[in-house]
């Protein structure tokens, strides 16, 4: 009886800390949406059934290679898909690399925080709830697109990394590979209460019992989803330690050992890779040393740069964007999308080599300017991790 008081007053104390921490993020996400943040998706009705009630936007740039590649993206708690796309800079990743982007999006009749339901049974299995809606979403786009069914990935924050985490887990027959950023292990939790303690106190379970999760949602055998881990090393809303269940969960599907292949420094931050028996990077892992709850952006200052800063979206120094879009192999046919472009006859030779938002048109390269790589300190930053810490530490609920 007196655990099961102990229990009850565990769960209130999440809620609690749950319902301060949102209530900060919808108030910056506010603010952020009604500073006119440009809307570059269409959606799309009639997709499909769509069991889970969501909603379908796309992107698809001028340019495009024949049978592009999909990437699907996933908005995290309080979020719309317009206001992370202006922040992630994933449509501007599309126009410079040429594939097409899909957007599902969370109503509020179904989770009233707009997060997509990743603890909910009826929503996280194969053919069921949100998870139906979003591969009806996918198989609408390729085949309205003309889109190359081995080359579709996902990709999402918190709510939505935990939902990415499901849609690799269920159909890992369809994506080739995913990224999830501050997310969690799939069937980390099956409730609203275990989804507490998944978020605020972690759970750790063997890599075999991780695996099994994965390989008992669908009857697929292999091959695996390629894994992108993202993670920030002060979240207070999606502990750290779920980064490390994660790749617990995925090496043992991959039949991985444990330690990593190799590692190494990439923009000032670690990163631990894991290869097959062929030699092939199919699992990578960031943590981002000091970050707080959101997406890591690297943002520079003129006016073609790329992301920006909002609502758990906070410039660290690293475009996770991009650095997935690479790990994904997507970035390497810029070149080919490039050529099919009207450029001028002579690029400068100072532009970056590395494209940091939408691509400029012909009569504006001679006017562009290079890259900063180092963030602007005069820019407006918001750093959503701070707000809500303050928010939780006003209310009694850290210290």
């Amino acid at each position: 009886m007196q655990r099961l008081g102990q229990m009850i007053q565990q769960l209130a104390r999440y809620r609690r800390q749950w319902d301060t921490a949102m209530k900060a993020a919808k108030t910056a996400a506010s603010s952020f949406e009604s500073s006119a943040v440009p809307n570059r998706l269409t959606e799309t009705a009639g997709f499909g059934s769509n069991p889970g009630n969501l909603r379908m936007l796309t992107y698809v740039p001028e340019a495009l290679p024949p049978s592009p590649a999909l990437v699907v993206v996933l908005h995290g708690c309080t979020q719309t898909a317009a206001g992370y796309d202006h922040g992630s800079g994933w449509s501007s990743l599309a126009d410079r690399y040429g594939f097409v982007i899909l957007y599902a999006e969370q109503q509020e009749a179904n989770n009233p925080k707009r997060c997509f339901n990743w603890f909910q049974v009826q929503d996280t299995d194969r053919n069921k709830g949100e998870a139906h809606s979003i591969r009806q979403m996918v198989e609408h786009a390729i085949q309205q697109h003309d889109l190359d069914r081995s080359r579709v990935f996902v990709t999402g924050l918190s709510a939505g990394g935990a939902m990415t985490s499901t849609m690799l887990a269920t159909y890992p027959d369809v994506f080739a590979a995913g990224a999830i950023v501050a997310g969690l292990p799939y069937r980390c939790a099956t409730s609203v209460p275990e989804a507490f303690e998944c978020m605020f106190q972690g759970q750790s379970r063997s890599a075999q019992e991780w695996g099994s999760l994965v390989r008992n949602a669908s009857s697929h055998r292999g091959p695996w989803p390629k894994v992108s881990v993202w993670h920030g090393s002060a979240d207070a809303t999606v502990k750290p330690m779920n980064a490390g269940e994660i790749i617990k969960q995925w090496t043992d599907v991959h039949g991985l050992k444990s330690s990593p292949s190799f590692s190494e420094t990439v923009d000032g931050y670690p990163r631990r890779v894991w290869t097959n028996a062929s030699g092939d990077d199919v699992i990578e892992e960031y943590v981002i040393t000091g970050m707080a709850h959101g997406t890591p952006l690297a943002i520079g200052r003129d006016e073609n740069s790329y992301g920006a800063a909002g609502p758990f979206l906070l410039d660290v120094g690293i475009s996770s964007s991009y650095r997935i879009a690479q790990f994904w192999g997507l970035t390497e046919q810029a070149d080919d999308i490039t050529r099919d472009r009207t450029a001028p006859e002579h690029v400068p030779q100072d532009l970056p080599t590395v494209f940091t938002g939408r691509r400029p048109a012909a009569d504006e390269w001679a006017a562009r300017k290079p890259r900063q790589d180092t963030p602007n300190p005069g820019a407006p930053h918001m750093d959503v991790g701070a707000v809500i810490t303050k928010a939780l530490r006003a209310a009694g609920l850290m210290k």
